[in-house]
């Protein structure tokens, strides 16, 4: 695909890789926020974070929130994976994703970021409850049960289109991408998603 399919809200020179969903429009949005995810990855683990409260409640996911005041997008990703894990990393940029759900009064943009290493005790917060797990050699099996004691990625209680971009994540491959959910009750579902890499990167 070219430039022109890229999704309302995203930016740059990018390819589809991937793409689902309603054939339908973009869900439209009046505002957008700015929140930043990080995720540590060594060793053949990545950790996430358990959410205890607030918005994906119930769900795993990296450590991140909104960007504050004049903070650039990276200082939050800092403060934010100190404050829910007790860490510090020397964070990498490795994706954007716009995320909206409807009926939202915004959408987010979320910029992603990984480190290899880390100081400091992990540590449970109010919020956010660490925990490791195992990465198997080949992507394609990332999820599965794996020859480790550690359990695989829990595909099954994170966001559903997170197994669009978690494998570029993991391996170094710089990624963008927009998720649009309709809501029914307290459950999200994917209305329409698509995800893409820079233009000549090999797929």
């Amino acid at each position: 695909m070219t430039t022109s399919n890229i999704p309302p809200g995203l930016q740059g020179n990018f390819t589809n890789y991937t793409s689902g969903g309603s054939d339908g429009d973009w869900l439209s949005y009046k505002k957008t926020k700015f929140y930043t995810n990080a995720f540590i990855i060594q060793n053949g683990k990545i950790l996430l974070g358990y959410k205890k409260r607030g918005f994906g409640k119930h769900k795993y996911n990296g450590f991140g929130g909104k960007v504050e005041g004049n903070e650039t997008p990276l200082q939050a990703a800092v403060r934010e994976l100190e404050e829910e894990a007790g860490i510090q990393a020397p964070l990498e940029y490795a994706g954007t994703l716009l995320f909206y759900t409807q009926g939202s009064e915004f959408a987010f943009h979320i910029d992603i970021y990984r480190a290899e290493a880390f100081s400091g005790t992990i540590t449970e917060t109010e919020e956010m409850r660490p925990q490791w797990f195992s990465l198997p050699a080949d992507d394609n099996s990332l999820g599965q049960e794996g020859a480790t004691h550690i359990s695989p990625i829990p595909f099954a209680d994170m966001w559903d289109t997170d197994p669009y971009w978690i494998p570029h994540l993991v391996s170094k491959r710089t990624f963008v991408g927009r998720a649009d959910f309709t809501i029914d009750g307290e459950i999200y579902k994917p209305y329409k998603w698509w995800f893409g890499e820079p233009t000549g990167m090999e797929i």
